[in-house]
């Protein structure tokens, strides 16, 4: 579960990122998570445990620190013993940044899920500690997490596993590389598990900046589908065998792209700047 916000103290931002962000033309989506982090006062945690490659973390605090965060590091998770590690768990407390990268999210439950680092995570998010996560590291930010399913436009009964994610927000399901994948059946069928949650489906090169009023930003070149399933009249999915197809009414759907967001709580949509461009 989320870590409670202390009376005054305003909450992190959370920030999903589709995967495949530009990381050296115009590397909008990054740069502002620097800023956000304090710019040249920006102490930025890399988490690259959801990758197996060696030079995943490193590469990313190169990235930080050409973009001119004042300090950026490391911090590798290869065991839940390393997770009970107080020298890493100090370095947390110092950041003022943390970012998880991308790679697989099974990897991210199974290391750090339940551990006190995850629990430390959730912590600093709520004592104002802004947290990223990109393609994996996306989909593990919430309460609930698509662990892996089928592609496909169409929601089917069974097409799509769910797992325990790091909790920082039960608001919302995550799922990335969205477009480019063809993910919307998968993420229908979360939500047909699930209909509280909103379905946020990330294109790549694509971010939700989601500030601690919970109004989620949308920043980079690609769009974010969103899916409202509060209101759902009916489902088929308690009826539905393995593999049917599943019959939805009344959900609500949105397309954003950068300069349009989106109102968490009261569930409405606003085009921004957009709305200014014509003519």
């Amino acid at each position: 579960m989320p870590s409670k916000v202390q009376a005054g103290t305003p909450r992190g931002y959370i920030i999903p990122i589709g995967g495949a962000e530009e990381k050296e033309h115009e590397p909008e989506i990054l740069q502002r998570f620097v800023h956000l982090c304090g710019g040249g006062d920006a102490d930025i945690v890399v988490i690259p445990t959801a990758s197996k490659l060696a030079d995943t973390g490193e590469r990313y605090v190169q990235l930080f620190r050409s973009l001119g965060a004042g300090d950026a590091a490391v911090i590798d998770y290869d065991t839940r013993r390393d997770c009970d590690e107080q020298g890493r768990l100090s370095r947390i407390d110092e950041a003022t940044g943390i970012f998880l990268t991308g790679g697989n999210q099974l990897r991210l439950t199974t290391i750090i899920g339940g551990t006190p680092v995850a629990r430390r995570i959730r912590q600093r998010n709520a004592d104002g500690v802004h947290v990223a996560g990109t393609s994996a590291g996306a989909s593990f930010l919430s309460e609930h997490m698509i662990a892996f399913g089928a592609e496909g436009s169409s929601p089917h009964a069974g097409k799509v596993t769910l797992a325990p994610g790091l909790g920082l927000t039960n608001r919302f399901v995550i799922d990335q590389h969205f477009r480019q994948r063809d993910r919307l059946g998968r993420l229908l069928t979360a939500l047909a598990y699930n209909p509280y949650a909103h379905g946020i489906g990330l294109d790549e090169d694509t971010a939700a900046f989601i500030g601690p009023e919970n109004r989620l930003e949308v920043e980079g070149s690609g769009a974010i589908t969103i899916v409202d399933a509060h209101g759902i009249e009916f489902s088929s999915m308690e009826i539905a065998d393995e593999g049917d197809p599943i019959c939805l009414i009344g959900l609500t759907m949105h397309i954003l792209v950068a300069g349009a967001s989106y109102d968490l709580q009261t569930r409405e949509a606003f085009p921004g700047s957009l709305a200014r461009r014509k003519g």
